[in-house]
């Protein structure tokens, strides 16, 4: 079961600003002007182990506006699919006929919402909490998204609001298998669990749900998430693409490791490079598989390989693979490849191991100087995994070089045998524990220079 949470609301009221808190980035654009927030904004609210897709809407009102019905449209196609719903509202303001529309739609909706009275740092005589409570809301929360206040008690209502997303139904290594549409996804999944089980069809859009297959492979367990495929500008409009999107984005975050198809006879689009960068912030690892290789000669399949997208950063760092899965061509090397990448994205280190390697790294290349001092890496300690997580305490955290950084990162990946799989490094600021402490020597040191003195005294006499 994937779980998403909406933020609905009329323009101005602070969602976007919300959005960026809850999801700790700013790729929602925050301004004092209404209606920058045109589409949807997807992010992860992640609290504990808790991991919930959130989106971030538009603002809904009834202003004579060219893009006012798509707007709304969009957001409440949101509300429709999402498990549940924050209503914000401003606090410095009166109850507006919108606030009153959209609550009056919410509650049709019969849905789990919670009414957000947000920027309560702003000064006002307003009646909005009491209005709110007159219409029968009661459990009302008070927040300012600008400044964070209230924010952490904020994220433990939707904790534990928000239902278990985790499957516990179905064994065995989960794999998210997505792609753009035809590019072979149920055809893949039909050969390996050697059955009809998928529906295949030249007809983009057949597959518009995810689906779950188990199945069995060299006394192993897996599922397979089939998932609808992602086009290059799916309707804005059309309900079924919009939920089959957010269910594959939703599939690839709750998976152990994600399969990007790719049409090889189409090549890399924008798109590919594009869904590769959203799919990057689960943590989770890649592996890029380029299907439907039978129908290109070895020339061209070199003449693609030699291509700039293929080249290119975001395909360079991924494990990469060639297939056919209408021959069964290359799917046991896909499966070994699936199973080796699974297990060290989620191999666990100890601090004595990770720091041997630290040493023989920083031998290599001493750490730069910053503002002529050289930065000291004192050591480090495993911090989890997907993404492998490193935490390195230093003298300095903010002022360390981005060459230095990616020097770090790539030494680690060498060592540790860490190809295509995500690494994250965070640079902790260490003091020296005995800097500004006095040296305290021991009673045998002390014996030892009492002698060495008396020695330079009879030296000198």
């Amino acid at each position: 079961m994937f779980t998403s949470i909406a933020i609905l609301g009329r323009p101005n009221v602070g969602k976007s600003t919300l959005f960026n808190k809850l999801t700790n980035t700013r790729d929602a654009i925050v301004s004092d002007f209404s209606g920058l927030t045109k589409d949807r904004n997807y992010g992860y609210l992640k609290i504990g182990n808790i991991s919930s897709l959130i989106v971030d809407t538009g603002g809904i009102d009834t202003s004579e506006s060219i893009f006012t019905d798509k707007i709304s449209e969009q957001a409440w196609f949101a509300a429709e699919e999402a498990n549940l719903i924050l209503f914000i509202l401003d606090s410095s303001n009166e109850l507006t006929n919108e606030d009153i529309n959209i609550l009056q739609k919410l509650r049709k909706l019969d849905k789990l919402f919670i009414p957000v009275l947000n920027k309560i740092d702003r000064k006002s005589d307003s009646s909005i909490k009491s209005d709110l409570q007159k219409r029968g809301l009661q459990n009302i929360f008070e927040i300012s998204a600008e400044h964070s206040t209230n924010l952490n008690d904020l994220k433990k209502i939707l904790k534990d609001s928000i239902p278990d997303s985790t499957n516990k139904e179905l064994e065995g290594s989960k794999i998210a298998v997505l792609g753009r549409p035809n590019a072979g996804k149920s055809t893949l999944i039909n050969k390996f669990v050697k059955e009809e089980r998928m529906i295949v069809s030249e007809v983009a859009g057949t597959t518009i749900d995810s689906v779950q297959i188990p199945f069995k492979k060299n006394e192993k367990d897996y599922i397979f998430i089939d998932t609808a495929g992602i086009r290059k500008k799916y309707k804005q409009s059309n309900k079924v693409e919009y939920f089959s999107y957010i269910r594959a984005i939703h599939a690839a975050n709750e998976a152990d490791i994600i399969l990007l198809l790719c049409d090889i006879t189409e090549g890399l689009v924008d798109q590919d490079l594009k869904l590769i960068n959203l799919l990057s912030e689960t943590g989770k690892p890649i592996l890029l598989a380029f299907n439907k290789t039978d129908l290109l000669s070895k020339s061209q399949i070199i003449d693609f390989k030699d291509s700039k997208k293929y080249q290119s950063k975001y395909i360079s760092e991924l494990t990469k693979i060639e297939i056919s899965a209408d021959k069964g061509r290359g799917l046991n090397k896909l499966l070994k490849t699936l199973d080796d990448l699974i297990a060290r994205s989620q191999k666990k280190y100890t601090t004595s191991r990770l720091n041997k390697v630290l040493k023989n790294i920083i031998n290599d290349k001493a750490p730069p100087s910053v503002n002529g001092k050289v930065i000291k890496i004192r050591y480090l300690h495993f911090a989890g995994t997907l993404p492998t997580t490193f935490i390195i305490h230093a003298s300095q955290d903010k002022k360390i070089p981005q060459n230095f950084k990616r020097y770090l990162e790539n030494s680690f990946k060498k060592s540790l045998n860490l190809s295509g799989v995500q690494l994250r490094l965070i640079f902790r600021k260490s003091e020296n524990p005995y800097e500004g402490k006095k040296n305290k020597l021991t009673g045998r040191q002390v014996k030892k220079r009492q002698r060495l003195k008396k020695f330079i005294k009879k030296s000198k006499s």
